[in-house]
């Protein structure tokens, strides 16, 4: 893609509003990351969107490490990095095997089970669910295959993280840091299997601006935003991100 092409009117802002959003999401608020992809995919492919965002979220992820390296939950990390890193080379053994649209049906099932579950399912309130060493080691390693294939590794990550209820910003320092690892686990694969051009850099280097100034207001927000609201908004935004997945997908439903 030429400059001139990404400049065009109907490009940029879809461009720009996606790489807020991946810098919204490593400010520590991360279901807004899932839906770069489908909203770029509306002005080229899937594929196209994902190679193009992901040395966005890299920098992002720069950013927000430094804005929580003092915040998270280091039992999280030790069993979520291995495993997530562990997913992307599963994904990337798999990539050519294993229908994108597919993967997208799956993330976005689980999304909207996980929400219906938290919302209806009556539970002594303030009780948070201890993390565990098998369920860790199974989210994460998802939460690594789903990154690897779109970028959209939130739904699994919070499904398994969410329930624990850390605070808000142990929470969104804990994300920052885990996808952090994964994205950079991603590198050598993504460029193996969808190989990086000039051109391509060039276009992700006009959105950084954009990443990085999300990744500062996503850390202004968290603060800011109380820890019910916070929870709450996440939820509502992995349910209608959820959604959006499994709508993008429904081709393999009636297949």
């Amino acid at each position: 893609m030429n400059l001139d092409l990404f400049f065009d009117s109907a490009y940029l802002p879809y461009a720009a509003l996606g790489a807020l959003l991946v810098g919204l999401s490593k400010g520590g608020l991360p279901s807004t990351g899932t839906l770069a992809v489908p909203i770029l995919s509306l002005v080229m492919s899937p594929i196209k969107a994902a190679t193009l965002l992901l040395p966005i979220y890299v920098i992002s992820d720069a950013v927000g490490v430094w804005l929580y390296r003092r915040n998270f939950s280091l039992w999280n990390l030790k069993v979520l990095i291995p495993a997530g890193v562990f997913g992307v080379f599963v994904g990337w053994l798999t990539a050519s095997m294993i229908p994108e649209q597919m993967v997208t049906l799956l993330i976005g099932v689980i999304g909207v089970a996980f929400c219906l579950n938290t919302w209806l399912r009556k539970k002594p309130a303030g009780v948070p669910k201890p993390p565990t060493l098998v369920l860790g080691l199974f989210w994460g390693t998802l939460s690594g295959f789903t990154s690897f294939i779109s970028h959209a590794g939130a739904p699994p990550y919070q499904v398994y993280v969410l329930p624990q209820q850390l605070s808000k910003t142990v929470f969104a320092g804990t994300s920052t840091l885990v996808f952090a690892a994964i994205n950079f686990a991603k590198i050598l694969p993504y460029q193996n299997l969808r190989p990086y051009d000039m051109a391509g850099m060039l276009d992700a280097l006009v959105l950084i601006p954009f990443a990085i100034g999300g990744t500062f207001l996503g850390a202004v927000l968290t603060k800011r935003i109380p820890d019910v609201l916070f929870f709450r908004l996440i939820q509502i935004g992995l349910f209608a991100i959820s959604l959006k997945l499994i709508w993008t997908a429904r081709d393999v439903i009636y297949f």
